[in-house]
């Protein structure tokens, strides 16, 4: 089913749960917490969830869609130029900090960090929405490597990854410090790494 298709308490719950799990944590998280943040009654909950991880497991793929369709859509995402996309993506990922800490942390990162040795199931599905996220990255990164660094002696896929491990930890200190800034500094320091790889944005494309 994709996301329009579900049936209305389904995806209030799904949007509930990437809100209160990226608060409170997954077992913090209990389905009385979900079914008063979706304004649903726990017998709704259970028609359409076996259990609290089934439910996440779906919450995981509803957010990856969710998350693609933001990325996809965003204003740096229609630049022509593969190098302006990569550091469009990190303006956006700035920009994003100026929300609440639990509104611009990741959902898979998130559980992850909890679940990954006690809910096999809930790691693979992060494993795989974050992987595809870094793919994602990768057609640009790529692209702009070729065209700005051919003969590079690293690769697209792993400066995707390093990308989202500052990305990722710098959720942790702003779940730590309950701020932004140094998430903001990280950003920063990870421009200047990717403008020592790709050259500034701001010159012009050759």
């Amino acid at each position: 089913m994709t996301p329009q298709a579900l049936p209305p308490s389904r995806q209030k719950i799904l949007e509930a749960a990437t809100d209160v799990v990226r608060a409170k944590g997954y077992a913090a998280t209990t389905v009385d917490d979900l079914c008063a943040a979706a304004g649903v009654t726990k017998g709704s909950f259970f028609h359409h969830f076996k259990s609290k991880e089934e439910m996440v497991l779906q919450a995981v793929a509803h957010w990856g869609s969710w998350t693609d369709g933001i990325f996809a859509a965003a204003p740096y995402a229609s630049a022509a130029d593969p190098r302006a996309r990569v550091f469009g993506y990190l303006d956006f990922r700035r920009e994003l900090l100026d929300h609440e800490v639990p509104q611009f942390t990741c959902l898979m990162g998130t559980l992850v960090q909890e679940t990954y040795e006690t809910h096999p199931a809930v790691r693979a599905a992060c494993d795989r929405g974050m992987s595809s996220h870094v793919a994602f990255l990768t057609r640009d990164i790529e692209a702009a490597r070729l065209k700005y660094a051919p003969d590079a002696a690293w690769t697209a896929e792993s400066v995707g990854y390093f990308i989202q491990a500052v990305l990722q930890g710098s959720f942790i200190f702003a779940k730590a410090k309950q701020d932004a800034a140094i998430a903001r500094g990280n950003l920063a320091h990870l421009r200047r790494y990717l403008e020592s790889l790709l050259g500034s944005p701001d010159q012009i494309p050759r």
